[in-house]
């Protein structure tokens, strides 16, 4: 992958509106298409019914400065429910979704998502915070990070709070856990999977997209684990125009898979809406 940088500025220039949108740090708007809930494409949604059309689809995000917290506002197409009841152990009154939002701050850093999402980032788009939004509790979370002994440990942020309400996830993290307040040179990259509860040895609490779907299974991937374990994602220039969708799908087939479970892993952009 020796041009994605390139690549992906070329999409966002076509992509972008003629007219130029302001930029406001204390208010950004992040947007996706509907209806590119497919992964690479071809991903098709579990058989069980509490996996509905839309929970998956991600429409957008918001990040509002409150303060000394950023107010992050996930948007699905679908009201979000809690069908495993989820604040009977504990977490945070939804069951399914589970969202990673991996900023750049400029503070130099890696390029591999978190264990079990199977994605790399392209050169120039590093991460150096990843919020983590899950039903999990936090306790939850950071046993699995630690028992799984994640080398990000220090880069994952865990929301002081989060809910849903109607069609959004409500997280509330710490302006300080971020490295301060957002500015026009920060990039995002949000990616929706599916929460799992018991997540396999290489996995923080993603559930694996398989060949052909189940009851709690995603199918349209691989057996292989080494497909995308994305269920959607921002693409440049994140303001929800349909060219997105076809941004979405030609990145996230970009990964290679062989019988003996390796290959190489599909490479995501990161969005850079101050810069566009």
């Amino acid at each position: 992958m020796s041009r994605p940088l390139t690549c992906w500025l070329v999409v966002a220039v076509a992509l972008a509106p003629m007219t130029v949108l302001a930029f406001d740090p204390k208010n950004i708007e992040l947007k996706d298409p509907s209806g590119d809930d497919k992964g690479p494409g071809s991903y098709t949604y579990p058989t069980q019914s509490a996996y509905k059309k839309g929970s998956f689809d991600l429409l957008g995000l918001t990040l509002k400065d409150k303060g000394s917290t950023i107010e992050i506002i996930t948007r699905v197409g679908a009201k979000i429910e809690d069908p495993w009841n989820s604040k009977s152990w504990g977490g945070n009154g939804f069951s399914l979704q589970m969202v990673q939002l991996y900023i750049n701050n400029k503070k130099g850093g890696m390029r591999n998502a978190l264990p079990g999402i199977n994605v790399k980032f392209a050169k120039g788009h590093a991460w150096d915070k990843v919020v983590f939004i899950s039903p999990q509790p936090k306790a939850k979370i950071l046993s699995e990070v630690k028992s799984k002994k994640a080398k990000a440990l220090s880069r994952i942020v865990i929301p002081v709070r989060t809910f849903a309400r109607g069609r959004e996830i409500v997280s509330v993290v710490n302006k300080s856990d971020l490295g301060g307040a957002p500015t026009r040179d920060w990039g995002f990259q949000a990616v929706m999977q599916s929460n799992e509860g018991y997540s396999d040895k290489d996995s923080i609490l993603a559930r694996k997209v398989n060949e052909y779907n189940g009851e709690h299974r995603f199918g349209g991937g691989s057996d292989y684990n080494c497909d995308p374990h994305v269920i959607d994602m921002l693409a440049p220039p994140a303001r929800g125009g349909g060219g997105e969708k076809d941004a979405q799908y030609k990145a996230l087939k970009s990964y290679k898979c062989d019988a003996s479970g390796k290959g190489t892993e599909a490479v995501i952009p990161m969005v850079y809406p101050g810069k566009l």
